[in-house]
């Protein structure tokens, strides 16, 4: 290549002057970006800002998010942690680095299901399965509630000590699904399905206890929120804590903002049951003295009409008519008193029996019939490995050098313990030990 003649002009940069170029330049190629990328070599000094390194499999960029941004952020970034950025392209110009600053870091995980949330829950609601006018009310006094959660989370505990302690009348039926994790979302719309299709339960409250948005991503699944949707009963969504919100929750019948409340929205209080039931009575037997009452005031008016008339005869047969009368609705008013009040002392009987103190005895004899089925277990594992050891000692034993000496052999070492395979590896005078059964005895070779 020929050089340029000395009269050509030259436009020379300085290195700042480059780096500011290609600054600039990287400004107007590459506005705000998206990016997505690990966490590596994160390092916070006292200023608080943020650099840090995001990489892929196949490459690597420098990163810094300054103080004003970092007070923003939500969560720490710790190295090996997946983030999406909202970052400007840019170039740090006392080194000449290509960087990246950020504007914004949200973990790449949770940004990524908050959009896929977004995207069903835009998609079912068009398709009408939020709609109000589809949603049922809850049945006034369930019978039977089926409680589709996880049998050793605290949701379960709570809802049944609530449901306990305000309408033991209420039978309640674990229905025990795993609430995380991929096999969660189809055993829950397997479960509300057979649920609904067997005609058991008045009522069903999916529910578990809070947690973060992949703990409780198994009910933001489409299956359980169509499961949900063509569920014959009502459904009640509890899941998580009062701020979170669920597609289960918009598709069920009600939404309940924890597992307590839900329980509390599924029965009434026993209490004000009793005192609503006590107000009846206080004013049926208020109707009834009135009505007495009244009853005795026309009876005194008929009584002086027929003294006024003074027909003997006929007053005696009124009287008497007038007499039975009385009698017969005293008898009446008594007997419908005395239904209504056994009909209460009926509900107040069946309310007791199902109070928790009478319960306690049959769980408690439950308890004691598990713990007798696995001692006996334990003690039939422990004699099976018994007897497995025995055997194992006989085989041992069968193959064993020593038993093999008690049969007549022997074993002969030399002098330095090595033991003797050929008559040639020994020389006359030479000093041997033979090892019999019952011990050890000295040797000499005399002769060869």
């Amino acid at each position: 290549m020929p050089l340029p003649d000395d009269d050509t002009p030259r436009h020379i940069l300085t290195p700042s002057t480059l780096n500011r170029l290609v600054r600039d330049l990287l400004g107007d190629v590459f506005p705000l970006v998206w990016i997505e990328g690990e966490l590596s070599n994160v390092a916070r000094p006292a200023s608080g800002h943020l650099y840090f390194t995001l990489k892929d499999n196949g490459a690597q960029v420098r990163c810094a998010m300054f103080k004003p941004k970092t007070a923003a952020l939500r969560f720490r970034p710790v190295d090996g942690l997946q983030v999406l950025l909202r970052a400007r392209v840019g170039l740090y110009e006392p080194r000449g680095e290509f960087q990246l600053v950020a504007e914004s870091m949200e973990p790449a995980g949770e940004g990524a299901l908050q959009r896929e949330f977004e995207q069903l829950k835009a998609r079912l609601e068009a398709e009408g399965l939020f709609a109000p006018a589809r949603k049922r009310a809850l049945p006034r006094y369930a019978r039977r509630i089926g409680v589709i959660t996880s049998a050793t989370g605290a949701a379960i505990r709570d809802v049944l000590s609530v449901l306990a302690r305000r309408w033991p009348l209420a039978e309640v039926e674990l229905l025990p699904v795993p609430v995380q994790g991929r096999e969660a979302p189809p055993a829950i719309a397997a479960m509300l399905r057979k649920a609904s299709a067997s005609a058991r339960y008045d009522v069903l409250l999916l529910t578990r206890g809070g947690g973060s948005l992949e703990d409780l991503w198994a009910f933001n699944d489409e299956s359980v929120a169509r499961a949900i949707h063509a569920s014959a009963v009502p459904v009640v969504s509890a899941v998580g804590h009062e701020i979170d919100f669920s597609i289960a929750d918009f598709v069920a019948d009600l939404r309940a903002p924890t597992p307590s409340a839900a329980a509390e929205l599924l029965v009434p209080d026993a209490a004000a049951v009793t005192r609503h039931l006590q107000q009846l009575q206080q004013r049926l037997h208020t109707l009834q003295q009135r009505q007495l009452q009244g009853q005795a005031q026309r009876v005194d008016h008929l009584l002086t009409r027929l003294q006024a008339q003074r027909p003997q005869a006929r007053l005696a047969r009124d009287r008497e008519r007038l007499l039975h009368l009385q009698r017969r609705l005293a008898a009446v008013l008594l007997d419908q008193g005395q239904r209504r009040q056994l009909r209460l002392q009926r509900v107040h009987a069946r309310l007791l029996a199902q109070h928790p103190r009478l319960r306690l005895p049959l769980l408690a004899r439950r308890l004691a019939e598990q713990d007798q089925r696995l001692r006996r277990a334990l003690v039939l594992t422990l004699e099976r490995d018994r007897t497995a050891l025995r055997h194992a000692l006989r085989a041992l034993h069968a193959v064993s050098p020593l038993a093999t000496l008690e049969r007549g052999y022997a074993i002969v070492f030399d002098a330095t313990g090595n033991v003797l395979r050929s008559t040639a590896a020994v020389s006359p005078g030479e000093r041997l030990r033979v090892r019999l059964a019952d011990g050890e005895l000295p040797l000499q070779v005399l002769d060869r």
